[in-house]
């Protein structure tokens, strides 16, 4: 056996435990591609919640490769995968060594990567002579480890755009990195299912919270205990107690059923179409596009959706002020723009501020794939998103005053 350089599981600080949740993180966009494809998962064990994970997320007609951990004999982890029974065992290759593994179009490293900045480069090194054109490597650091090495992943992340995921829930906090070499197709997002955030925090089955939430609720509950501590003859820190509970509930994210239909345009947020019009922007290009508003009270759900599969070309803030969003004037309010290729042509999605709004949130760097109806960003209290689509192409199938909800209502069809 031999082990590929770099990835070892004890850094200065000792071992760093890969738990279900970053275990899930890590093979994400295994999970997400729904065509058959083949995957390489390097350095596991029999006991590994990456290698559980990445087994859940097999398909039919999917196949992965393992590579063995260091301390991990090849027949163990052969005896292992077997004992999963026929389904797993006829999907899962064992092989010896990472020289005998086959380019794959989604690459793992099961371990967290350790030790210098330079011996985590020459891991992710070797493991990028093992991927296809437009694949994806997942990696994770644990959080202070390896700076140097982190930062020229930010850099390749923010290159080819697939993302970093912080996974707070775990033994050790770690960053997960999903970098992409090559630029992939935008044509690969239609086969695209929603990728897993851990940015979205699950409190039941159907119902998550964003991470913002979960710090916005801890900083009023933090400020509540200190103003009982220093003021413990007061009521006042009943305030920001009693306050902790509504502005989480303002950062829910619940579960949505996208639809399948490849013709059907989704909204990307819940709230109230505003506006259905034609118009041309020269920031887009020459052509003309079917603009629908839609307004966000402060009671909606402020997590925004990707309306379409695509893939991420360009992303800009525009400056503006902050008048209310349901008024003419919120046309010069502060937005952010992502622009989308898609196969049916350029789409824009623009997240507006409002009154009240004062921070967009957007996860979805240049060269992202977004599925439709994906998570990629959020706006903090009452707002408006507007979604531009070339007018050649598509024909709304909603109007003024027309409720809509992030993710499920379809508001245009491709023609």
């Amino acid at each position: 056996m031999t082990q590929f350089p770099g990835v070892r599981a004890a850094g200065r600080s000792g071992p760093v435990r890969l738990g279900e949740r970053a275990a899930r993180t890590l093979v994400a966009e295994l999970a997400r591609i729904n065509d058959p494809k083949a995957a390489l998962l390097v350095g596991a064990a029999p006991e590994s919640a990456v290698l559980a994970a990445a087994i859940e997320a097999l398909l039919p007609g999917d196949t992965l490769t393992v590579v063995p951990a260091e301390s991990v004999s090849p027949a163990a982890l052969r005896e292992h995968v077997t004992a999963q029974g026929r389904w797993v065992a006829d999907r899962v290759r064992v092989v010896d060594s990472l020289a005998e593994a086959e380019p794959a179009a989604v690459v793992v490293a099961g371990e967290a990567l350790a030790g210098t900045a330079e011996e985590a480069r020459a891991t992710i090194e070797s493991l990028t002579k093992h991927l296809t054109d437009g694949a994806v490597l997942s990696v994770a650091t644990a959080v202070g480890r390896t700076a140097g090495a982190a930062t020229e992943m930010e850099r390749q992340g923010a290159l080819h755009g697939v993302g970093v995921d912080l996974v707070l829930r775990n033994a050790e906090p770690v960053r997960v990195y999903r970098l992409r070499f090559t630029p992939a197709d935008s044509a690969a997002a239609e086969r695209l299912a929603p990728a897993y955030r851990p940015s979205s925090v699950p409190l039941t089955r159907g119902m998550h919270i964003d991470s913002n939430g979960v710090a916005a609720a801890g900083i009023a509950l933090g400020l509540a205990a200190v103003t009982r501590l220093t003021r413990p003859k007061s009521k006042l820190w009943l305030v920001p107690a009693l306050a902790a509970a509504p502005v989480a509930a303002f950062f829910r994210d619940p579960e949505r059923e996208v639809p399948e239909d490849p013709s059907a345009v989704v909204a990307a947020a819940d709230g109230k179409v505003l506006s259905v019009q034609r118009l041309h922007d020269e920031r887009f290009g020459d052509g003309e596009f079917l603009r629908i508003a839609v307004f966000l009270s402060v009671l909606d759900v402020h997590v925004n959706r990707s309306p379409v599969a695509g893939k991420v070309v360009d992303y800009f803030v525009a400056d503006g002020g902050f008048v209310n969003a349901m008024k003419p004037d919120a046309e010069h309010n502060v937005a952010a723009y992502t622009v989308l290729d898609t196969v049916h042509g350029p789409v824009v999605v623009a997240q507006r501020t409002g009154l009240i709004a004062r921070r967009i949130v957007q996860r979805a760097p240049v060269g992202t794939l977004l599925a439709r109806g994906e998570r990629f960003g959020l706006i903090r209290f009452g707002s408006r998103t507007d979604v531009y689509l070339p007018v050649e192409a598509a024909d709304p199938v909603v109007g003024p005053g027309d409720k809509v909800v992030g993710g499920s209502t379809v508001i245009a069809r491709w023609r």
